[in-house]
């Protein structure tokens, strides 16, 4: 069994991406794959911004990257780029991180004008740390994650066509990997 691990790095416990990430966890557990979630949010703030290397917390959620035959790595764009918080973590794994794992960076973003944020910020710093089975990413609109009035999220069908068909190429490509690592 895969294991996975999605790494959020929204600041926001109401973000829309949560939609998207239940979503993608539906898909991961559904396809056999044992999935955790890591919020970077709720690591201590402290240990972020100051680059605690050993603080307990930090160390607990890098084991967790380590341990992990693949990553999907999530965040909402802000300014073009990914969000700080998610920068805070990524620059506290180690060099080679994401070496031999598989990677599928999802983004979502206020407009289609955002879409290659994936391809021009996130997958540079995900490749320097060490992703070579990085995936193309999905990109989702935030006008396409719905909320209803009891605050439930759902995805439209156009994004949670695309985004069903990058997390069966996700897991189609991390078997065949685990098992020449």
């Amino acid at each position: 069994m895969a294991r996975i691990v999605i790494v959020s790095g929204s600041p926001t416990p109401t973000s829309r991406l949560n939609g998207i990430l239940d979503y993608a966890q539906t898909v991961l557990e559904q396809g056999g794959a044992s999935v955790d979630r890591l919020l970077v949010r709720d690591l201590p703030p402290h240990d972020l911004v100051h680059a605690q290397f050993d603080s307990p917390d930090v160390l607990k959620a890098v084991a967790l990257v380590e341990r992990a035959d693949a990553v999907l790595i999530a965040t909402p764009v802000y300014k073009a780029a990914y969000t700080g918080l998610l920068k805070t973590f990524l620059d506290l794994l180690p060099q080679k991180a994401l070496a031999r794992k598989t990677v599928l960076p999802i983004a979502i973003g206020g407009t289609i004008a955002h879409l290659l944020s994936i391809d021009y910020s996130l997958k540079p710093v995900l490749s320097a740390l060490g992703a070579t089975r990085l995936q193309a990413g999905a990109f989702i609109v935030d006008s396409q994650v719905l909320r209803d009035d009891e605050g439930r999220l759902t995805l439209e069908e156009g994004a949670s066509k695309r985004l069903r068909d990058a997390l069966q190429s996700f897991l189609d490509e991390i078997e065949p990997a685990r098992q020449n690592a």
